[in-house]
């Protein structure tokens, strides 16, 4: 049963989806994937950037630069701790009024935190209730992003060629490279062509509109696939069906767990070549600032290059091989790499070059891993809650503590924080053999 409000959005979506043959295609699965993933993922690198170069300014202007920032980054995390809630109350929606309804809920809500995050008064105006409102607007932000799993990505894995299923697996991570790589270029832009006075003011605030106008045309997107009949039939014959939350950690907790390590490594580093260095760049060099957020984005067409590779590298080798290889990568990486910020602008161009290269190897297999840890009763709940895990775990906290660690101990502080989640990836896959197995 849907609610008032859905049901004419999932009418048009039955109709713009109408066809003959009613066939399900991996291909128009991938499409809504990726819109769907590039949606979050913009939403995600908007707050992060200005994380860093917006909120210490506008709602910390009291404190030193630095603190600014790590305060700024203390907030940062409350949107992965809501996740796991989010995901709770939307598999609840989910049995009870469908998943087309879930998902309008859950974009609807992502998009109006992240549009009032574009209308937040200022330290100046407000004062304290500044840090508060953003914090309420992230957490919002995390609670929706709980509830807008789709089971698109596990469909696509599970409905993909036997033989192809590294390739398909790493589709839905394209919208990660490509959520950053729009929003750099947006906030380069702005940076760039607007003086400091105007950016802080106002300039800032328009990229966060355009996060809501993609959040509707991603909404469009997914909804003409999931509440089609011929999709909500497959989605019932995989068991790709929201199982109770408390079930499914009592039955699955050791699959959970694993499986929110195993991609550790990626998640780590997916933070430490994006918010962190820029953090990095921002209050300890003299470096452009608008520059930089260029090299992110020659970066972030990099990771894209890369996991498309990764995809056929798993096909080859296997997936368990990717990410074993690439978490030694990443651990070899970590010795060396977060020392060349501090190399002027080649070093920083060869850091993130060569992390983007191993995040895209690493990160394009991670969603396979999750889907295939679990049976199918409880795959569309349990990827779900380990998806969370790992992002909470891996992700969540970097930019805070990558920060706080080489403000007290220098720069390889950071490389040893990533090498700590090379080593959970690689003691995640050594551990389980029933993951091992399943992922060859």
């Amino acid at each position: 049963m849907a609610t008032a409000h859905s049901a004419p959005l999932e009418r048009g979506a039955r109709n713009v989806n109408t066809r003959d043959d009613h066939q399900v295609r991996p291909g128009e699965i991938a499409i809504g994937v990726i819109i769907g993933r590039t949606s979050e993922f913009f939403d995600f690198f908007v707050y992060a950037i200005a994380s860093v170069l917006v909120f210490p300014t506008v709602v910390f202007p009291y404190m030193e630069r630095i603190t600014a920032t790590l305060w700024s980054f203390a907030l940062f995390p409350l949107a992965f701790i809501a996740r796991p809630i989010g995901t709770q109350i939307f598999m609840w929606v989910d049995r009870r009024h469908g998943r087309g309804t879930k998902l309008t809920m859950a974009l609807f809500l992502l998009g109006t935190s992240t549009v009032l995050v574009a209308f937040l008064p200022g330290y100046a105006e407000i004062g304290g209730w500044s840090a508060i409102l953003l914090a309420l607007f992230r957490i919002g932000q995390g609670i929706a992003l709980g509830g807008a799993w789709d089971g698109l990505a596990s469909l696509l894995a599970l409905n993909a060629p036997e033989k192809q299923r590294g390739w398909w697996a790493m589709v839905p991570q394209l919208g990660a490279p490509l959520g950053l790589v729009v929003a750099s270029a947006l906030f380069a832009f702005f940076v760039s062509t607007l003086p400091a006075e105007d950016f802080i003011s106002w300039g800032w605030r328009y990229p966060f509109f355009v996060a809501f106008a993609l959040n509707v045309v991603a909404l469009f997107a997914r909804l003409r696939i999931v509440v089609t009949p011929e999709y909500t039939e497959l989605f019932k014959s995989r068991e790709l069906t929201p199982s109770p939350v408390g079930a499914t950690v009592k039955a699955q907790w050791r699959n959970i767990i694993i499986g929110a390590f195993a991609p550790l490594a990626s998640f780590a580093l997916f933070h430490m070549v994006t918010v962190f260095p820029l953090s990095w760049v921002n209050l300890f060099t003299r470096e452009d600032i608008a520059s930089f957020l260029l090299i992110e984005t020659i970066g972030g067409v990099v990771g894209l290059g890369a996991i498309v590779l990764s995809g056929l590298l798993a096909d080859r080798i296997g997936r368990r091989s990717v990410l074993g290889y690439t978490a030694a990568g990443i651990a070899a990486y970590s010795g060396f790499a977060p020392q060349l910020l501090n190399g002027g602008r080649a070093g920083e161009v060869l850091f993130m070059v060569m992390g983007f290269l191993l995040l895209g190897l690493s990160f394009g297999q991670s969603s396979g891993a999750v889907t295939s840890n679990f049976p199918k009763r409880a795959r569309y709940t349990g990827a779900a809650l380990t998806s969370d895990l790992a992002w909470l775990f891996g992700a969540g906290f970097a930019p805070l503590a990558a920060l706080a660690l080489t403000q007290a101990f220098g720069l390889v502080a950071a490389g040893a924080y990533l090498l700590s989640g090379a080593l959970g990836t690689l003691a995640a896959l050594g551990l389980n053999v029933e993951l091992a197995r399943r992922l060859d």
